[in-house]
């Protein structure tokens, strides 16, 4: 029981008392509109040119050239497996193949230079090392971003992970210490790896995907109380490894991604299947809601192409022919 206190106290804070104060904030009506407008009307929309290489400002390669002493990889060939920034932008989480998750924060001057940072060369020393460093010990197989991080508030700078043979770590971004754990047991009582997991939009509940099942626990509960839902429902949903989730940031919908070559909408209250999108040459191995809502972006195995749902259909990609996938955000 104090163990289980223990890790509830570890968890990140509720924001429940934020979301009531703001449904009780009434609407401004017409005058807040007006005023939205013309803020709008003033906003100078960032212009992103594609026709040149883009500037860069930081470098980060010899720390991941050297495997880890508890990574798996010990003839030194580390390379980089993803990359994610934070919520609040104010720093971002690798993944490479020494099982490691490093953190990076932004430093000061990205923040208040007067003068655009020189850019960095290609063969320099890293422009600087990692805040942070956590060492899973086996292959990490997922991770992501507390979605309430912010770094005024220590609470809840968090972030998960799941690697093979491992719980779901909660890990504390400004100390690297570990939180607390989320479990999941097979039919032998056996601990179970998520291979897949995202935090809902209001970070209360953590989503995490599995063979045919995802299994969805309460933040503030860490321990082995979750619900699981099967996707085999009505015969159409993705059959096999969950390989990728993401969640609408407006209508309460999830994206599940599968090796089975299948991406799955579904409704977060329920799991009700929504819709079944089918088109991806290989197996889906990452699934991104755009920030409106109003695109879904899939990428696949061995395919140089990210397919998107909405009023586009096929995106080009950067990326080559290869036998992993990259996790970006």
């Amino acid at each position: 029981m104090a163990a289980a206190q223990e890790e509830a106290a570890a968890a990140p804070p509720s924001t429940e008392s934020d979301a009531t104060e703001t449904e009780e904030a009434p609407p401004g009506g017409a005058e807040s509109d007006a005023t939205a407008m013309e803020a709008a009307a003033e906003y100078s929309w960032l212009q992103l040119r594609f026709d040149r290489p883009p500037r860069r400002l930081y470098h980060f390669a010899r720390q991941f050239r050297s495997a880890t002493s508890s990574g798996s990889n010990s003839s030194g060939e580390n390379f980089l497996k993803g990359v994610k920034w934070s919520p609040d932008g104010s720093s971002f989480l690798t993944s490479s193949d020494d099982n490691s998750l490093r953190l990076f924060y932004l430093p000061e001057e990205a923040y208040i230079a007067a003068e655009p940072v020189a850019e960095a060369a290609v063969e320099s020393e890293d422009s600087y090392g990692a805040f942070i460093q956590a060492n899973e010990g086996e292959p990490v197989y997922d991770f992501c971003w507390y979605p309430c991080m912010s770094l005024s508030d220590p609470a809840t700078c968090v972030f998960a992970s799941t690697s093979r043979d491992h719980p779901i770590h909660l890990w504390d971004a400004t100390s690297g210490e570990l939180r607390c754990t989320y479990r999941a047991y097979d039919a032998m009582d056996e601990i179970t790896a998520a291979l897949s997991i995202s935090f809902n939009s209001s970070g209360s509940k953590l989503f995490a995907g599995y063979n045919k099942a995802i299994r969805v626990f309460d933040v503030h509960r860490p321990g082995r109380d979750f619900d699981q839902y099967s996707l085999l429902k009505g015969g159409e949903g993705p059959t096999g490894i969950i390989s990728s989730i993401s969640f609408s940031p407006q209508n309460g919908m999830l994206a599940v991604g599968s090796y089975s070559q299948t991406t799955a909408v579904y409704a977060e209250n329920n799991m009700e299947p929504l819709y079944v999108l089918h088109g991806q040459l290989g197996g889906v191995t990452q699934v991104l809601f755009s920030k409106d809502g109003n695109y879904l972006y899939t990428g696949g195995r061995k395919v140089p192409i990210f397919s998107t749902f909405g009023s586009v259909h096929i995106m080009l990609g950067y990326s080559q022919y290869c036998g992993h996938c990259l996790q970006i955000s």
